[in-house]
């Protein structure tokens, strides 16, 4: 007994493949383009981050007595927030681009 093919299925399925590639390039193009900005707690470094963890700017506030020690401990510190941020608002850019994709996995189907 040969097996039927739902054509139907392998349609919608066609369709949510080149809606999720489509989605994923935009996904891409937006986790280059989104910047986040974030200080040390001391307020004397800023650093710039793409959602992709690309640091695009490191700003340094003049200070009169700054020690390279304490410099060098703000810029450690400025670059693990820029970090942590980066992957914040991957995952934010994530669940807005994928946010209302349902999963092919919500029922079973089998080939007749």
């Amino acid at each position: 007994m040969g097996r039927e093919i739902d054509e139907s299925w392998i349609e919608e399925a066609v369709e949510r493949y080149r809606r999720i590639d489509a989605l994923l390039a935009e996904f891409d193009r937006a986790v280059r383009s989104v910047e986040v900005s974030v200080r040390s707690a001391d307020g004397a470094v800023e650093v710039v981050v793409t959602a992709d963890g690309t640091i695009r700017d490191v700003r340094i506030e003049e200070r009169p007595q700054g020690r390279v020690a304490d410099v060098s401990r703000s810029v450690r510190e400025a670059v693990t927030a820029a970090a942590d941020a980066a992957v914040w608002a991957r995952q934010k850019l994530h669940a807005e681009t994928f946010g209302d994709y349902r999963s092919l996995h919500g029922g079973t189907h089998e080939a007749r």
